[in-house]
């Protein structure tokens, strides 16, 4: 039931490279719930990152945000320079790798060894959203806000429904290839929906950021991606 009450700790495990630390919510009790990996955007995980986990948490979900830049001292960066170095220095093998880490962590865990996962990320955590039910079969349903769209031989691979976001106005994401998402999806009988926000910029759920936030078009897809997961993972 959305607004429970919940728990909220700092977990590490052991990764192919490091130590991967992350931040786990989840409702309290102690009965079998379903998962979300929240996937950081390139600032990293930072408090925003963690309050989306929270959310989930209080919609009855055990959520988990790892630090894919564990790999990198665990930096979280201020500033967009910072931010694009780091993203820069993760390879995406190895950001997939950390991510299978997890939900094998996840897997191991009492409450959710039985649970259906869940995947959200935004920017290049969208990126990595996308990408990464293309590379595991774990995935029950997926929300990549503004990712990277793979190439199609990667969207034929997709083992799960999915809801795309993306802002009609960003300067990331080309939206040539969200309209070539949306055809692959029905070219390969992929269950999933791209919804484009009209004068939306890059980064527009994130309600830290005033330059970009936007408060309609942010509940409009936090909406959407409760419906695709409680559907796929609670039912």
């Amino acid at each position: 039931m959305a607004g429970e009450q919940f728990a909220e700790r700092q977990v590490d495990f052991a990764g192919e490279a490091c130590s991967i630390d992350a931040f786990v919510a989840e409702p309290a009790g102690t009965s079998p719930a379903p998962a979300i990996v929240v996937i950081q955007e390139w600032w990293g995980l930072n408090e925003h990152i963690r309050e989306v986990a929270r959310r989930f948490a209080r919609e009855g979900y055990v959520a988990i945000a790892p630090d894919l830049y564990s790999r990198q001292g665990h930096k979280v960066a201020n500033d967009p320079n910072t931010a694009a170095q780091l993203m820069g220095g993760l390879k995406t093998p190895d950001g997939i790798a950390d991510l299978k880490t997890t939900v094998g962590w996840l897997r191991n865990q009492k409450r959710t060894r039985t649970s259906r996962i869940g995947a959200i990320g935004f920017c290049m955590g969208g990126s990595y959203a996308l990408l990464l039910p293309c590379e595991s079969k774990e995935i029950s349903a997926a929300a990549p806000f503004y990712g990277e769209i793979p190439q199609a031989s990667k969207i034929r691979d997709l083992s799960c429904p999915i809801f795309y976001a993306y802002g009609e106005n960003d300067g990331w994401i080309q939206r040539a290839d969200v309209d070539r998402l949306a055809k692959e999806l029905k070219e390969f009988g992929k269950r999933g929906e791209v919804k484009v926000y009209p004068g939306c910029s890059h980064g527009f759920f994130n309600d830290t950021r005033s330059d970009v936030y936007d408060a309609t078009a942010a509940n409009d897809a936090w909406d959407r991606a409760l419906a695709l997961f409680s559907h796929n993972l609670k039912s």
